[in-house]
């Protein structure tokens, strides 16, 4: 791959903080990505390994994939005066009280130490971040939302998560859950969300809420890739669940949009390349927003699915 020029200047990065190796790592649902950028803050290297699943123990298993994707790079960063700096992107919260994580729909993390666990691993302090936060930083400063005071990123993908970026920071809010759209309970009679509340957000605007609801309705299976092909194709019952699925992103999306009001929002994640999101979507969307005429722009990422794993670099420490 290309390398990618980063803007220089701080993201969660201190102005002052020492230019250095960064190593980003996006702990995801299906793949664990790393990379590493130069002081100059080009990719200099990239690597993904599948995150495990279906284990003896999950949890020690993605810990130690984790950590041996980290110490390979750290391996490979040439010799200087400042050490490398690490950051990791988790589907997930990190309790500021007790280092534990919470809020995590990769099930086998909640609870965990997951930071403190990587750090005795490594012999090294790290950082970590909601992973949608990464998300939403990293399209913010280089992505899509550049030129944005405030941004609002989503991903739709196996979960739906959200980060807010105020002037090039994430907004966190007193428990550390700012963004965290994707647990707005907005169909009490809904399926039941993994979080314990019926009718979330994601159960309606994830890959599996959107094949679920087809199995739902038609006693069958479908992929959401199936589904959106049907969709195009004129099926009637991928119609009708397609045509759902863009309500629910509308009333969903333009209810965020008549909260916070943000300058931008920015979509990624498996869903976002949907290409109907923003077109049908957006109409939608600006039928649902407590406006007239609402002029905020629905805008595909620009990072692709390494969105996060940027971000995730510049929380390194």
């Amino acid at each position: 791959m290309d390398p990618l020029e980063i803007p220089p200047g701080p993201l969660f990065l201190e102005p002052d903080a020492p230019p250095c190796y960064r190593i980003g790592i996006d702990l995801g649902g299906s793949k664990i990505e790393g990379i590493r950028l130069t002081p100059e803050g080009r990719l200099e290297y990239r690597d993904r390994v599948v995150t495990p699943q279906g284990t003896a123990d999950d949890y020690a298993a993605i810990l130690s994939a984790v950590v041996d994707l980290t110490a390979a790079i750290l391996r490979g960063t040439p010799d200087g005066r400042h050490s490398p700096a690490v950051g990791i992107g988790i589907p997930g919260s990190l309790d500021a009280a007790t280092g534990r994580v919470h809020n995590a729909n990769a099930t086998s993390l909640i609870d965990q130490r997951l930071q403190a666990d990587i750090e005795a691993r490594l012999g090294r302090p790290v950082g970590m971040e909601n992973d949608a936060n990464c998300f939403a930083a990293a399209e913010s400063r280089m992505g899509a939302g550049q030129g944005h005071r405030v941004v609002f990123g989503i991903i739709m993908g196996t979960g739906v998560g959200g980060g807010l970026v105020v002037d090039g920071r994430v907004h966190h809010g007193r428990h550390g859950i700012a963004g965290e759209w994707g647990h707005l309970a907005v169909a009490p009679e809904g399926r039941r969300c993994w979080c314990g509340n019926r009718g979330c957000v994601e159960t309606l605007l994830s890959g599996p809420g959107l094949a679920a609801a087809y199995e739902t309705r038609f006693n069958a299976k479908a992929s959401p890739e199936a589904i959106v092909e049907g969709y195009r194709r004129d099926d009637a019952a991928c119609s009708v669940i397609f045509e759902e699925f863009l309500e629910d992103f509308g009333r969903c999306v333009g209810g965020l949009i008549s909260i916070l009001d943000p300058d931008a929002v920015v979509l990624g994640g498996g869903l976002s390349n949907i290409d109907e999101l923003y077109t049908l979507g957006a109409e939608r969307v600006r039928r649902y927003a407590f406006h007239p005429a609402p002029q905020t722009p629905i805008l595909k990422h620009r990072l692709g699915d390494s969105a996060g794993v940027f971000g995730a670099a510049w929380i390194g420490r």
